[in-house]
């Protein structure tokens, strides 16, 4: 049985069906740690011609998701098994962070509704989601990207998805900082050397080295998670 089942809603799935069918979520599904599906919201209109989307109530430009088809398709859902999070990745929802993606590998049953258009309908949102997530501060043509995101953050932090079972709790943001930089051979590259430190064997000393520079580069280039730690 997968350790985790998230559903993925969305008025264009198939924006997703490579990103689900390749690399680390590829074989969380394949060692079946996960289960992930895609949900058409236009299986779940009323009309022949499958419309979700209608004009916002007073005016302005785009279109809005209607709010019958996510609650037709979320309460199919929901009649099938119980959910621990119903998730909307929304431009004004709560910045996600890996302490936030840490916190929900641990669930079991996901829902993740991405929005499209100029958005869903408010009631959506008032009435069955549970959290709400943004990956950034800037605008996309729709949530899907944003949900793939979401779903392989959450993902690879599974028990048996990525080899090495120390990789994941070394990555930047697990510490709450900024990664130390890395290298693999050759040693030296046309006139540029891998730190001494880094060839010398003493895992104590490498230990400090990238403590160090995970610091110094976290000073540089993300000095709010200093101030976030402090």
């Amino acid at each position: 049985m997968p350790l985790i089942r998230i559903d993925i809603i969305s008025a264009v799935p198939e924006i997703m069906e490579s990103a689900i069918s390749a690399s680390i979520i590829k074989i969380a599904r394949e060692k079946e740690i996960a289960e992930i599906n895609l949900h058409n919201l236009h299986d779940y209109a009323t009309d022949k011609y499958r419309h979700i989307d209608d004009y916002p109530f007073g005016g302005g430009a785009g279109m809005v998701i209607q709010c019958e088809p996510v609650f037709s398709c979320i309460e199919k859902l929901k009649s099938e098994r119980r959910y621990d999070e119903i998730i909307y990745m929304a431009a004004d929802g709560v910045r996600l962070n890996q302490s936030h993606c840490n916190e929900l590998s641990l669930k079991g049953n996901i829902i993740i509704l991405a929005g499209h258009y100029k958005g869903v309908d408010q009631r959506v949102r008032d009435a069955l989601i549970t959290r709400e997530f943004s990956i950034g501060d800037f605008v996309l043509s729709g949530g899907e990207l944003p949900a793939i995101v979401l779903a392989d953050s959450i993902v690879r932090l599974l028990p048996g998805v990525i080899g090495d079972c120390e990789s994941a709790l070394h990555d930047s943001f697990q510490s709450g900082l900024l990664e130390a930089p890395i290298y693999t051979r050759p040693a030296e590259f046309r006139g540029m050397r891998v730190p001494d430190v880094l060839l010398g064997g003493h895992p104590l000393h490498i230990e400090e080295w990238r403590n160090e520079q995970s610091l110094k580069k976290t000073a540089e280039r993300r000095p709010d998670l200093l101030q976030d730690n402090i």
